[in-house]
């Protein structure tokens, strides 16, 4: 008689899972706006190793195309797999040589489908995506989460910042910002981020796109007051302190 435990079972793959069922090295958030000219984008370089904060010179936003901007929260390897699609996509547009080319609300819709067929297939990219752009004077700015949510704002954040940044975007953000004022509030929103996200870490880069094109800055790092007596003494008052 065939011994059962020679058979493999019906939910395993002999050849091991491909998924990725846990993400290793992960970035925070990704924060975005409209601003008078095009779209404003800020993100941290830190990368995670589950909670140790492994790598502090990740880039996480990336020109796509001509039009196109790309800022992604999550598994960097994800990250990376995405911007092979995009690398594909790209260069068969470009091969057509018709004198059009893909704008930031395709390429949009574009990753919306690929991370919904992930998501179908129980084999996500674990990103939450930030997608702005500028085509023909009109201003785009999109996310998509890791099954596929997907939406438009004028104002977008990923992460710790869709509950941190958000809030103070509502308050402020105007559609008749300029670029130094959409800095500042991205910086404003940025420190407030480096203050809760264990996460976060204080060297960021701010990337903008306009009809001329993508400009990254420099990593840099914000000014900081740690003198706050809430930082001093987190737990006075709190049930259980001491």
């Amino acid at each position: 008689m065939e011994s059962n435990q020679s058979k493999p079972g019906l939910l395993c793959n002999p050849e091991g899972s491909q998924r990725t069922l846990y993400p290793y090295v992960t970035g925070t958030s990704v924060v975005a706006l409209k601003y008078k000219d095009g779209i404003l984008m800020a993100a941290d370089m830190g990368g995670s190793y589950g909670s140790t904060l492994r790598y502090k010179s990740v880039e996480r936003m990336k020109p796509i195309g001509k039009h196109s901007l790309l800022g992604a929260s999550g598994e960097i390897s994800d990250f990376q797999e995405l911007l092979h699609y995009l690398d594909e996509l790209i260069l068969y547009d470009n091969m057509w040589d018709d004198g059009n080319s893909l704008g930031p609300k395709e390429v949009h819709n574009y990753l919306t489908r690929v991370m919904y067929n992930r998501r179908n297939k129980f084999d996500p990219l674990w990103n939450s995506l930030v997608l702005g752009g500028v085509k023909k004077g009109q201003k785009y700015l999109g996310m998509v989460s890791m099954i596929g949510v997907n939406f438009e704002d004028n104002h977008v954040a990923t992460g710790f910042g869709n509950h941190l940044a958000r809030p103070i975007l509502r308050d402020e953000w105007h559609e008749n910002l300029t670029f130094e004022e959409g800095v500042k509030l991205l910086e404003k929103c940025m420190r407030v981020l480096l203050y809760r996200d264990r996460s976060a870490v204080n060297k960021l880069q701010i990337s903008k796109i306009t009809e001329e094109g993508v400009t990254i800055s420099q990593p840099y790092s914000l000014k900081t007051f740690w003198g706050f007596s809430a930082f001093e003494n987190p737990t006075l008052g709190a049930e259980g302190s001491w």
